[in-house]
This record gives structure tokens, sequence and C-alpha cells, in this order.
């Protein structure tokens, strides 16, 4: 009898403890994405292994070396995949439309059609618009992208157009250029100078003036041939960036001279804080000048492609192709993905993107590596073999899978 009643008092008991075991359950799969073993890195919190990511509601949740499969509504296996954070193309020209060139123009690229394609979820124009352009650009372009947009306002008024009158000095307005970025502090990341033909420096120093006053980088496109490379860079401030850095155009000084050598001023500048974007574009990257500079040390600080319609149809081709020719070139997995995330964060002073840490964006790149015989060209058409190229499997935009290359977060079809 005492047994009985035993048992029948232990019966609420065991309800309760199913209860709860079941509540807890439910409770742990509010995880929505997990990401389970792959090898994670994440250069601003010096991760380089093997280790799991759990998303939820956009965000990271937890980084953790095991985290239980059972605690996620979906689990994707990336064993064998390298898990990166998002990453950030610092040079690209995405204010696309109907007119001819690139400002609202058909040499520009829409940033979906090629950005979640390469593991890149966030891309920076660079200097597209104006600040007369700049909101057309943004109701157009920046606010119905799926990747995120930031980008440069170019000094002049109305961005990069293919006619003369962005070279209108009388335009090249340093308070208007201000007031835009500081009206738009979390999309207009710097200033930009570009595409002028005169000997006078006021554009270059208005761009300067202007990215002083709002406190962000000056972004220097290059195409500047009646001023020397080495009066460019002492005008630049630490932390202003120079892009098609490895450029060999006859109108334009090379960062590596005749006999092979990195210039002195151009390693001076580097020390001081300027930094090297490679630009690679149609015509911004050259193997005579990217080689030699990584091997004295002028390694860039970014990635930027100067990703428009035609580059991505030549040597350039995407973000990941850049970044496999310095991996075949021998620079390490760590420091690219480096250079792909968190060093182009830092640089445009958005240092929540570009890192994986717990409560940052879920914007994460995974990517593989294929092994063979691959061949790697340049902007003067030459090539490099390599063994060794990245691809993008998986691409992440706030805990929302964009694009998946072999299915990895598909269902399995029966």
């Amino acid at each position: 009898m005492n047994k009985l009643l035993n048992f029948k008092g232990s019966i609420p008991l065991m309800i309760v403890i199913i209860f709860f075991a079941f509540t807890t359950q439910v409770k742990a799969q509010d995880i929505d994405l997990l990401l389970k073993g792959g090898h994670v890195i994440d250069a601003k919190n010096s991760i380089d292994r093997k280790m799991d990511i759990a998303i939820k509601a956009g965000k990271i949740f937890r980084v953790a070396a095991d985290i239980p499969a059972s605690s996620a509504k979906k689990v994707v296996d990336v064993s064998g995949l390298i898990v990166a954070p998002g990453l950030i193309n610092m040079h690209t020209h995405v204010y696309a439309g109907s007119n001819p060139g690139f400002t609202d123009g058909t040499s520009s690229q829409l940033p979906d059609a090629f950005a979640p394609r390469a593991g890149i979820t966030t891309v920076v124009d660079a200097g597209t618009s104006g600040w007369r352009t700049f909101p057309d650009f943004k109701a157009k372009i920046i606010d119905n992208s799926m990747t995120r947009v930031l980008a440069f306002l170019s000094i002049a008024a109305s961005g990069y157009s293919v006619d003369k009158a962005q070279e209108n000095i009388a335009e090249m307005d340093v308070q208007k250029t201000a007031e835009t970025v500081n009206k738009y502090p979390e999309i207009l990341v710097g200033v930009r100078i570009g595409r002028y033909d005169g000997t006078e420096w006021t554009p270059f120093d208005r761009a300067s003036e202007a990215a002083r006053l709002v406190n962000k980088p000056l972004f220097v496109e290059c195409h500047l041939p009646m001023y020397s490379l080495e009066d460019q860079l002492k005008r630049m401030r630490s932390g202003d960036i120079m892009t098609h850095a490895f450029e060999n155009v006859s109108e334009r000084m090379t960062v590596v001279d005749e006999q092979g050598k990195v210039r002195p001023f151009v390693l001076a500048a580097q020390k001081r804080g300027v930094l090297f974007d490679v630009g690679h574009g149609g015509g911004g990257f050259w193997f005579n000048q990217g080689i030699p500079a990584f091997k004295q040390g002028l390694w860039p600080n970014s990635f930027g492609t100067d990703e428009h319609r035609t580059s991505m149809n030549s040597g350039m081709k995407t973000m990941l192709n850049v970044m496999s020719k310095y991996l075949n070139m021998g620079m390490s997995m760590p420091e690219i993905i480096a250079r792909g995330s968190w060093n182009a964060a830092k640089s445009i002073k958005r240092e929540d993107l570009g890192n994986l840490s717990e409560g940052s964006v879920a914007d994460i790149a995974v990517l593989s590596v294929s092994k063979g015989k691959f061949g790697f060209v340049d902007s003067g058409n030459n090539k490099i073999e390599g063994d060794k190229k990245l691809e993008a499997e998986l691409t992440v935009r706030a805990g929302r899978i964009i694009w998946d290359l072999n299915g990895l977060a598909a269902n399995t079809y029966k």
C-alpha cells in the first residue's frame, strides 16, 4: 500500500520533469541556424581553429567548440570549410542605371548580382555619386539592395561620370560634401578623389579637407595623371586609402621602380599609416607590381576589386579570385581573411562589421579551397599558375542564407 502511495505521489513530479525537459528543449531550439564543424577564421577575435557558430535573430549568438545540434532549428554541416566574417569589397561601382557610364549608368553593376556569390556581404561604392546625386543613388540602389551598400562620396558634385562635368572645380564643394556625409554617417564612409586631368591641386585639397571635416578617410583612385605619385602620397594622412595601388599604366608612376624595388617614399607613406587597396579592376593590378611589392613588405590592406561591368569579365573576375592570387603568391589564409574582412572594416571605421563577435550582425562567408591547376590573370593579360582557389560555398547576410553554391542548406530530394 505504501509503495502504491509513493508511486502515485511521484506521478505529478514525473509530469513536471517531462514538462521541464520539453520546454527546455524548445527554448534551446531558439537558435535559428547552426554552422557546425567549420574552421573559423576571425581576425578581430584571434580565432583560427575549428568551431561552431550559432545564429539567432540575425545576430551571432554563440561561437564555441561544440554547440549541440539539438539546440538549433536548422543545422548546416560546414566541416572542412573556412568560416569567415562576411567579406567587404572596398572598391566597387554599383550606382547602376540606364545612362552611359558609371553614375546612374550601365557600366556600374547591381551589388546583388555579384556580391553574394563571392562571399561578400558589404560593398563600398567608390565615389560613383557626389553630393548632388547621392540621394538618387540611395533611393534607387542602397535602399533596395540585399547586400549592404556603403559609399565614398566623390568631391565631384555628380560623382564619377563620363564627361568633363565631373571636373567642374566650382562644384567641388567642401561644405556640401561634408554636409551630405554627416547626414548619412552610417552609409557614407569617406570622400573620394579621382579622374581629374588638370594640374592644379584644388580638387585633391578640397576632397582632403572634406574628409578631414567629417573625420573619415580620403579615398584616392589614382586617376590623376598630372599629379606625381610622391606628391599625392605626401598629401595623404594616416588612414587615407590609395586604391589601384599596384597599377602599371603610362600616365602614372608605379610603386615598384624599374629595378624591381618598392620606391622609398611609398614605404615611408605605408609606415606613417597610408593604406593601400588593390583596386584590381580592368587595369589596376599587375603582377610585376604586386608580386615584388608583396615580397618587399608592401601588402594590400584590403582587396577592393573595382567591380564594374567590364572588370568582372577580365582578369579580375571576383574578389575571391583576387584573394586567390595572393594565396598563391604566398600570403597565409588568416592574413587573406583579415584583409577581406576586419582590415577593411577598420579602414572605413565600421568596426561593427568584418568580425564574428557574439552580438554582431551575422554576416558570414563559408569558403572552400579547391586544389588543382589554376591560372590567374592580371590587368596586362599576364598569367601565373597556382594550385589553390577560393570559392564561396555559403553566404549569410544578417542571419539569412543568400547564396548556397552546392545546396549545403537545401533539403535532400527523395
